[in-house]
């Protein structure tokens, strides 16, 4: 980054925090929303909160005040229906350009000061200045602290401007068959559309790309899976049977049909290649541990793959407590990132001597370091949470074990027979019958208090409670509560003797890590957070979830952190809250309506537009930047329509008119994927 003009290395520091180290990732760090320039509203409609354009007449010359270290400029503007304040800091040149009986253009925030609306820190135009501008689109990036939009949209702008320009690679016959934008014209309209039109041309044409190559590594997987021989073929096992036998519950009729497909796939005499979807707390764990023993029980070994290290020592810890209940001799491992090197060497070893029977951890699993002895089956929990890669490297640790792939997404069958190709489908779509539904009920600001008081009722009863914010810290261009702000907000709302902490993914590892194990064990009672806890830690003790700005989400991730209430047994809520106005409110109360998450998301997708599309991501990671599989179902289904067109004509893209198509490919499997390249 330190090599862009203007970028130097305190900046590029800054960027890093952002995960952005190359001119590259920048320009691929596209907006996560676009603010629009609307024409200006009278002065007698603005409401406090928004960000609003007013355009009016100024009273009075422009008055400085020293408020000690601080120059405040003052002035008000006036239009037929109101008069409004204007406050400016540190900014005293302005008081030449402010002059009085001027009509100019005000843009910025509505807040209130003694009874009055300001705005502070607006954005002044001339009347023709912001003509020019009217109705475009300014984009609105992921920021940090010390780096705002400002700051990342220059450098965005520098980078288009001193970057070479790139070979177009899709075939000619798709891009017009499809009716995309050329690449260098897609790369530079999502960061600056002049319209929402050009905006929607320049996504349309990159999201077809994210499909195309995700689709292009399924299928790759796909071809060397497909009636793969077996090394580790596995009759159903007495163990299994008992520990089943010996549960404190009955599994659901759903959960039966699933194992027994697990059990036919590993007595096939292929390899399994199956993917298990369920709703949030569907039963899908005691499946996977029941695998894991039928592994274990012929002699082999099985290990789990989680996306947390906080999960992957829950899921450590309960099966190891569940074989020691049931007086089951097997050796449960745990493998993660933040083990010192001692510990990792004598998991290492116990794992190559074959000690250990079954090996729970994070990506650490695949690392080089770690040889497998008779590696028979692979599961990863959350699959959308690992790339194409990962899972395929952790299936090179053996020689082809089987794999089972679990995931709580809510994707709709005909959308994850594409995402998920190679893979055999299976659905647990009943939930157990012990688990109460979560009450939910959709609330604007005005309760915020109450939820407080509610929180606190719940707190002094022993419970715990998630409270999710948008964002991790405030921002210039996003009217949204964001985690550090609202953190000390609660510390003084709240009472004193109730520890609230917070959670945020910019966090590093080993804090973040600390931060859910003291909140697993009850020593936190209030968790604010970003939505890095959808896919986190089973907390039975959680009985309030409180979302702030829920009109901001997708209703499927929505529903998953819905989810993380309501796994013990007492009584559960969910309060959304709703800042903006009554059309939100209805997307919004498909939740209260439902607990399918499958219902849930296909309800959600029939009420957006193309305007929705930022800003509701609702698909999980997925690997996409962009695409988001609900909102784009009919793109997905048709690049994968002609991925099937594409390698049956090319099988290798080996043609002349598809090298560069290749090229582009391996570029960006690398990337993405680390190193699955190779033979498609």
């Amino acid at each position: 980054m330190t090599t862009l003009k203007g970028v130097g290395e305190k900046t590029g520091a800054l960027f890093k925090r952002l995960g952005i180290e190359t001119v590259d990732d920048l320009l691929h760090d596209y907006p996560r929303a676009y603010d629009a320039y609307e024409a200006p509203v009278p002065i007698g409609q603005i409401q406090e909160g928004g960000i609003y354009t007013v355009s009016g007449q100024l009273l009075k010359a422009s008055a400085v005040r020293q408020v000690k270290s601080m120059q405040i400029v003052v002035t008000t503007v006036k239009d037929l229906t109101g008069s409004l304040q204007l406050i400016w800091y540190n900014m005293p040149y302005l008081r030449s350009v402010l002059q009085m009986g001027r009509v100019m253009v005000f843009r910025g925030r509505i807040g209130e000061k003694s009874g009055r609306k300001t705005m502070e820190q607006p954005e002044i135009f001339s009347q023709e200045d912001y003509e020019k501008v009217i109705h475009s689109l300014q984009p609105v990036y992921s920021q940090t602290k010390g780096l705002g939009n400002k700051a990342i949209t220059k450098a965005v702008a520098r980078a288009l401007q001193q970057r070479q320009l790139e070979r177009e690679y899709l075939p000619e016959k798709i891009r017009r068959k499809y009716e995309l934008a050329e690449y260098n014209y897609a790369l530079e309209h999502i960061h600056f559309p002049s319209d929402q039109k050009e905006m929607l041309a320049a996504r349309k044409r990159l999201v077809f790309d994210e499909f195309l190559f995700f689709l292009l590594a399924v299928r790759q997987l796909k071809e060397r899976r497909q009636d793969a021989k077996s090394l580790y073929q596995m009759e159903p096992g007495e163990e299994p049977r008992r520990l089943l036998s010996q549960l404190p519950y009955r599994l659901t009729d759903a959960q039966q049909k699933v194992w027994a497909e697990i059990e036919k796939d590993l007595d096939s005499g292929l390899v399994m290649n199956r993917l298990i979807q369920g709703d949030v707390g569907s039963g899908k764990t005691i499946i996977a541990v029941l695998a894991l023993l039928e592994a274990a029980c012929h002699g082999y070994q099985g290990a789990l793959m989680v996306p947390t290290e906080v999960l992957a020592r829950q899921h450590f810890e309960s099966i190891r407590q569940l074989f020691a209940d049931q007086g089951i001799d097997k050796r449960v491992v745990l493998i993660t990132g933040s083990m010192t090197l001692k510990e990792k060497r004598l998991v290492y070893e116990q794992i190559r001597c074959h000690d250990a029977d079954i090996i729970v951890g994070t990506h650490a699993l695949i690392q080089e370091k770690v040889a497998y002895d008779q590696l028979a089956l692979v599961i990863t929990d959350e699959q959308h949470r690992f790339g194409v890669g990962q899972r395929k490297s952790l299936g090179e640790k053996g020689s082809q074990p089987h794999v089972l792939v679990m995931s709580a997404t809510p994707i709709p069958r005909t959308l994850a027979i594409i995402l998920y190709g190679d893979l055999d489908i299976s659905v647990i779509d009943q939930m157990p019958s012990s688990r109460l539904p979560v009450k939910n009920c959709v609330v604007d600001i005005s309760y915020r208090d109450r939820a407080y008081r509610f929180i606190e009722k719940e707190v002094t009863a022993g419970r715990q409670a998630y409270v999710i914010c948008p964002m991790v810290e405030a921002s210039e261009m996003i009217e949204a509560e964001n985690v550090l702000d609202y953190t000390r907000i609660l510390q003084k709302k709240l009472a004193p003797e109730i520890q609230i902490e917070y959670l945020h993914g910019k966090m590093k590892g080993k804090e973040k890590n600390q931060i859910m194990q003291r909140f697993a064990s009850g020593e936190i009672q209030v968790l604010v957070s970003t939505t890095v806890v959808e896919v986190g830690v089973n907390v039975p003790n959680a009985t309030v979830m409180m979302i702030e700005n829920a009109e901001r989400f997708g209703l499927a991730q929505l529903h998953q952190l819905r989810g993380r209430v309501g796994r013990g047994s007492h009584q559960s809520y969910c309060i959304m809250v709703n800042c903006s106005g009554e059309e939100s409110r209805k997307r919004l109360d498909i939740l209260n309506r439902s607990h399918d998450g499958f219902e849930i998301a296909s309800e959600d997708l029939k009420l957006r537009g193309p305007g929705d599309i930022f800003g509701l991501r609702q698909s999980g990671d997925l690997e996409f930047k962009l695409a988001d599989i609900f909102t784009d179902a009919k793109l997905l289904k048709l690049v994968s329509e002609e991925v099937e067109i594409l390698l049956a004509e090319d099988p290798r893209l080996e043609k002349e008119e598809h090298s560069l198509l290749r090229q582009r490919m391996e570029m960006y499997l690398g990337k993405a994927y680390g190193t699955v390249t190779g033979n498609i």
